[in-house]
């Protein structure tokens, strides 16, 4: 008797899965991303030293905040930034021309990350979103058409690559926009308090300042940017909406670069929406003397996507997933405490100010003492402090370490200080009668010490 084998139809589902990503499709997207990507980080690089801003980010400060546990980045501080940042720039160009491509990008991924990881004063989810990319690229087979490395024989030529070389850019983008406008639905923001601030202080903004200030306009911001994060990635991926949704995207990060100023990151965004267009259109704009993907070069090219680097890719984007919910799993408001905000696409949401002071208590004598941050830090270091319970904490172990260099072996040290949130009312962001030197920070859980909303106490 025969028997019959059933292949369970999960198994099928992963199979064509597998199938569907290792398509053969035509690489005309990634390679004009590719151009554009080594361009616009090239510009990072010589510009963050140019502008002055590795100078006062990495130079000035005499230690920066970086991210808790790796302290030991701090050996990079000083003149040696500029040539990270030299370096990181000349990297970009053999990303843009293609010239050992793979050794220029991950080099640049390594040194970004670093940097990345060195500072948070100048943190924003533009930084973070850039390092994910850096290291999606070098994975990429970016540089197997209208390259050096193809004119000088390091790597074959190749008018195809697997459709997940897309599809990865595509995924990221829509979690990144997706929780970008989730975050956004909370009272203050719907109220157009954060908008108000913002817009209030440009009012002599070029020819537009009073423009900035009218209340219809600063709705349409407050609404638009939950609908333009909230379905520009659909709005792209539809064929009849796509030429439109572009166009909206292109004004979109225009009007953001223009007023606020944020980088090389609007024209990144502009760049990334080349993955929604059919790669043969991208083709016949730009590259017109490029062959055309037939059907015989296709059914001659053989993709393989091994089950480990599948799970591998759903591991990822799991956790690019839990990292803006994670803030869940704390008390209290992540806009008041922080607490599960970086890295969750917590885009330009509030504003905070505040200020703090310190008293350092010997408690062999009880002599006491107050130290004021900006006798420490640079004037923008200081002001992040104030309203960044992690830097309270970074701040206090390094006062306990200064004043051990000093004789005292052991001190208390208590933060004092006030905290305004889109301009409500100060109050206390941390239990001053905690000694921050004795408790040890706690990634995963929430801090008592921090006062969990802003209403507390009073």
């Amino acid at each position: 008797m025969d028997t019959l084998t059933h292949t369970p139809p999960s198994s099928d589902r992963v199979v064509n899965l597998s199938n569907w990503l290792t398509t053969p499709i035509d690489n005309s997207s990634l390679i004009l991303f590719r151009v554009a990507f080594g361009f616009l980080i090239a510009a990072e690089g010589f510009g963050a030293i140019l502008t002055g801003w590795v100078g006062r980010t990495y130079v000035e400060p005499a230690f920066t905040f970086n991210f808790i546990g790796l302290d030991f980045l701090q050996i990079l501080l000083g003149e040696t930034m500029y040539a990270v940042y030299g370096l990181m720039g000349v990297a970009g160009v053999m990303v843009m021309l293609g010239y050992r491509y793979r050794l220029a990008m991950l080099t640049y991924a390594v040194l970004w990350s670093a940097s990345y990881l060195l500072q948070k004063t100048s943190y924003n989810n533009h930084y973070y979103l850039l390092m994910l990319l850096c290291w999606v690229m070098a994975l990429m087979p970016a540089h197997r058409y209208y390259s050096l490395d193809v004119q000088q024989n390091r790597v074959a030529k190749s008018l195809t690559c697997p459709r997940w070389c897309t599809v990865v850019f595509v995924v990221q983008l829509f979690i990144v926009y997706t929780f970008a406008s989730l975050a956004k639905i909370y009272p203050d923001w719907l109220a157009g308090i954060p908008v108000g601030l913002w817009f209030g202080g440009k009012a002599d903004f070029w020819l537009i300042g009073p423009l900035l200030q009218q209340e219809w306009l600063q709705t349409m911001v407050v609404y638009g940017g939950i609908a333009f994060d909230g379905l520009i990635i659909p709005a792209l991926l539809w064929r009849k909406t796509r030429p439109w949704a572009f166009a909206i995207g292109v004004f979109f990060h225009g009007f953001n670069s223009a007023v606020f100023h944020i980088g090389i990151f609007p024209y990144l965004a502009i760049a990334l929406c080349v993955f929604f267009f059919p790669p043969t259109q991208v083709r016949q704009v730009f590259f017109k003397r490029k062959p055309s993907v037939t059907s015989e070069v296709v059914t001659q090219t053989n993709y393989s996507l091994p089950t480990w680097i599948m799970a591998l890719g759903i591991i990822y984007f799991a956790w690019q997933v839990y990292l803006p919910l994670r803030h869940y799993l704390y008390e209290g408001n992540v806009f008041w405490t922080e607490e599960g905000h970086r890295l969750s696409w917590r885009m330009m949401l509030r504003t905070k100010a505040g200020s703090v002071r310190f008293m350092v208590e010997d408690k062999a004598t009880g002599e006491i003492w107050w130290e004021e941050p900006r006798d420490h830090l640079t004037s923008k270091q200081s002001r992040k402090l104030a309203t960044h319970p992690d830097m309270i904490w970074q701040f206090s172990q390094y006062l306990e370490k200064t004043y051990q260099e000093k004789g005292y072996a052991d001190v208390a040290i208590y933060a004092h200080g006030k905290v305004s949130l889109n301009g409500h009312k100060r109050a206390p962001l941390v239990d001053s009668s905690v000694d921050l030197a004795d408790v040890s920070w706690q990634p995963f859980r929430h801090a008592t010490w921090i006062y969990p909303d802003r209403n507390l106490p009073e």
